[in-house]
């Protein structure tokens, strides 16, 4: 789509230790600044391209705020890979909300994304209206945590767009098991690849890689359930990939357990991690928790 008709706006800001150039896309309809601003975080090696689908169903209501973290996709890459860890990400997400005059906003997460929202729920809980959490929680499956370590950091750069797109079937495949269309893989593919002097790579910077190294893998808190427990009052819609090895049943059971009566679970059916949030499942639970929210 040319720059002209595209349905973002590009912005661009500085990151909270004034280091680097950070890059977000802003959906405003029709220039509006006054519609409730939601903030849309991406997980560990994608980008805010993971949101468009979502956008699509949202952007007529609400002020939509999609960044790409540092390390992704058109922010630039962080010298000191250290850097790579929520917590710093959390810090990027307030200087945005900050750079933009948003005192208070909706987080809504997939994966790392949910786990910014979570610590930046307990650091500044003013700041967050409520949360959506996408397949991920207070606890992570080690099983899924093994998987990510697989491929991250470690993909041979395609030599083709369609040895790309059959490069990510084959890693995500088994989370979307009722997905056959190439189509829908090659789009994929384009959403996380660049195309740079002829050469396909990934849209991220591989030292992201040393962040789930280790048997304690930095990008993983190691627990979180007594931030969650802190979190009681805060509005939550939980979303599971029906068959996630990131987030398991019990621990999407135990949050609702712990969280109780502003907490609201849906489980989307043919998903492993992470659902794309365009399901119909999902945009019925996203729009029913955002009316909830902004209606009280």
């Amino acid at each position: 789509m040319p720059a002209s008709e595209s349905p973002w706006i590009d912005h661009s800001y500085r990151s909270a230790d004034n280091r680097l150039d950070l890059y977000a896309r802003l959906y405003e309809s029709a220039g509006r600044t006054d519609a409730p601003p939601l903030l849309l975080m991406h997980g560990l090696t994608r980008n805010s391209a993971d949101f468009e689908g979502l956008a699509a169903h949202l952007a007529k209501h609400y002020r939509l705020i999609v960044p790409d973290q540092r390390g992704r996709g058109r922010s630039e890459y962080d010298p000191e890979p250290a850097n790579y860890t929520p917590q710093v990400y959390a810090g990027d997400m307030f200087a945005l909300m900050d750079d933009l005059g948003i005192e208070t906003a909706t987080l809504i997460g997939t994966s790392m994304g949910g786990l910014m929202a979570i610590l930046m729920a307990l650091a500044q809980p003013a700041r967050v209206r409520g949360m959506v959490l996408n397949d991920v929680g207070p606890e992570v499956d080690p099983a899924g945590i093994e998987r990510i370590k697989s491929y991250v950091g470690k993909i041979t750069p395609p030599a083709t767009w369609d040895e790309a797109a059959n490069y990510v079937r084959r890693i995500a495949g088994d989370a979307f098991p009722d997905v056959t269309d190439h189509a829908v893989w090659m789009k994929f593919a384009r959403a996380n690849f660049i195309e740079e002097d002829g050469q396909i790579r990934a849209s991220y910077d591989p030292a992201i890689a040393q962040g789930v190294e280790g048997d304690d893998p930095s990008a993983v808190p190691p627990d979180l359930w007594p931030i969650w427990d802190m979190l009681k009052t805060k509005p939550v819609l939980a979303i599971r990939g029906a068959i996630s090895d990131i987030l398991s049943a019990e621990t999407f059971a135990e949050m609702e357990r712990r969280h109780g009566e502003h907490y609201t679970g849906v489980e989307i059916p043919q998903r492993g991690h992470a659902p794309m949030l365009d399901e119909p499942e999902a945009v019925d639970a996203i729009r029913a928790f955002l009316n909830r929210l902004y209606s009280a």
